[in-house]
């Protein structure tokens, strides 16, 4: 039996892979949100911790992941540093080893062309987060996976590829079900794609910007 503990549990990407391991898998979880009324659907599952809590408190979040063996974070904003600051000094305290960490593209300068010059203008007062976020990982002494997915849509489709830091950023857009699937194949493997930042997009949707925008 495996527990998950998923931060920022209210996101869009967190709310279907919840769907999808309470469907698919055995496993339990703990769910970590601001308002855990927004996850009350969820209340009397017997497999579902609900936690109500702040990123921000290195002690509550610490506490609240003992039980966990794999930390899943969807957490975001213009303090994504500070808040990752602190789940790592969480799971350093309750000696929790293994983290999948929602990033996003350009948070190592990884994207070419005209995409990556828009998408460094669309996002610039996020990417220092991300990029700071980025840093630590590669400090820290955790195994880790890093998620860089491009552009998120809502459609309801699995259809995507990887790329690695070895290789250019390509596609402007990828489905939210999409990014979910590939969490779940961290979870249910942990082992793989270790210390390792890992690029999400959907095949031919390439451009100089998503095809909404």
């Amino acid at each position: 039996m495996k527990t998950v503990m998923i931060l920022g549990a209210h996101g869009g990407t967190a709310r279907i892979a919840t769907d999808r391991i309470l469907k698919e898998t055995d496993y339990d979880l703990i769910l970590f949100l601001r308002n855990s009324d927004r996850l009350s659907e969820y209340a009397n599952n017997e497999r579902v911790s609900l936690i109500e809590g702040d990123v921000l408190n290195t002690d509550q979040l610490s506490d609240s992941m003992n039980n966990a063996d794999i930390i899943y974070s969807n957490v975001g904003g213009t303090d994504l540093a500070n808040q990752t600051k602190s789940i790592l000094n969480a799971m350093y305290k309750a000696n929790k080893r293994r983290l999948i960490f929602i990033s996003a593209l350009g948070s190592h300068r990884e994207v070419p062309e005209k995409f990556g010059e828009w998408n460094e203008q669309a996002i610039a007062a996020f990417l220092p987060g991300f990029r700071e976020s980025a840093k630590m990982l590669e400090d820290s002494n955790l195994i880790y996976t890093e998620i860089r997915p491009s552009w998120l849509t809502n459609n309801n489709e699995i259809d995507y590829e990887t790329t690695t830091l070895n290789e250019p950023f390509t596609g402007t857009e990828v489905s939210r079900a999409s990014v979910a699937d590939f969490v779940l194949k961290l979870i249910g493997d942990p082992s793989l794609f270790q210390n390792e930042s890992i690029g999400l997009n959907e095949p031919n949707t390439d451009g100089d910007k998503p095809s909404w925008m």
